[in-house]
């Protein structure tokens, strides 16, 4: 049972975040060494939507678990 003031991430959580948040960068920086330039505007865009989905899929996913905590 969590104590109070004890926080109810746990370190697949916060794994999850953290590739959530490193794989647009990630995941563009491939695109540039194997495919070639592309403009800032899509790169932000594409990075956008990464991180739109990543967000929804982590809400998704451990959503169940935070409601589950006491």
């Amino acid at each position: 049972m969590r104590r109070p003031g004890e926080p109810i991430y746990l370190r697949r959580h916060m794994v999850a975040l953290a590739v959530a948040v490193l794989l647009p960068i990630l995941l563009l920086q491939l695109y540039k060494i194997y495919v070639g330039q592309i403009s800032f505007g899509i790169q932000m865009g594409v990075a956008l939507l990464i991180s739109v989905l990543t967000g929804l899929v982590l809400y998704f996913a451990y959503r169940s678990s935070a409601r589950n905590q006491p």
